[in-house]
């Protein structure tokens, strides 16, 4: 089933939040898209499913056997060796949102501050592919490195960062204000790099063959 990702817009906030509650049920206080998306430092994206519409109740997706979403396939993005195309949505639509995540760029650094995912659609690649393109529009909005926060018990969401290049460079301890644990700092090397993108571009090949994606772009 294809997906495919665009930039978040202001229509797009209550399902946000939807996800934001089920990914983050314990975190407060609870984040504020609308102000997000009013903050020109912010940028966000959002997953969605093409054949589905928000009214439409939900359909549950069985996992299949890869490797655990970070927290969130994604279709349709950046090609392999380009930065994305741009494309004007309908104002209309009322695309069934699966995913989301997001950055605030400062300098050259963009910061990743969420990537969630609906629970029934986890385990499809979604969490990769967002995590693709927000390095992909990273570097259209001229950054050169990614830096996050992530919980020292997230196993899973850590093996997909390191598997893109990210390294720990420090610990913020009791960073997380539900139960105080500790939060690794990652980052990337120079994502303009030749190297990095020779592996990038490796990694996306990969992620292609595994979910049928032939085209990658985000769309406005």
């Amino acid at each position: 089933m294809p997906y495919y990702v665009r930039l978040m817009h202001r229509e797009d906030v209550t399902l946000i939040t939807e996800i934001d509650h089920e990914a983050f049920p314990t975190m407060w206080p609870p984040a504020n898209y609308e102000r997000e998306l009013q903050t020109w430092l912010a940028h966000y994206i959002v997953a969605y499913e093409e054949s589905k519409t928000a009214g439409e109740p939900a359909v549950t997706v069985t996992p299949g056997k890869s490797l655990p979403s970070l927290v969130s396939r994604v279709g349709q993005f950046f090609n392999h060796n380009r930065i994305p195309s741009i494309e004007e949505p309908s104002p209309t639509d009322r695309q069934y949102i699966v995913g989301f995540a997001g950055f605030w760029m400062m300098a050259d650094e963009a910061h990743i501050t969420n990537i969630a995912v609906r629970q029934s659609y986890r385990r499809q690649g979604i969490g990769e592919l967002l995590l693709i393109s927000m390095i992909s529009l990273a570097m259209e909005l001229n950054a050169h490195i990614l830096t996050l926060e992530v919980r020292a018990s997230n196993i899973a969401a850590q093996g997909l960062y390191y598997k893109y290049g990210f390294a720990q460079v420090g610990v913020r301890q009791g960073y997380y204000t539900d139960d105080k644990e500790d939060a690794l700092v990652l980052s990337t090397e120079d994502i303009t790099s030749v190297a990095f993108q020779k592996h990038l571009n490796q990694l996306k090949k990969t992620h292609s063959r595994r979910w049928g994606v032939a085209l990658y772009h985000i769309a406005r």
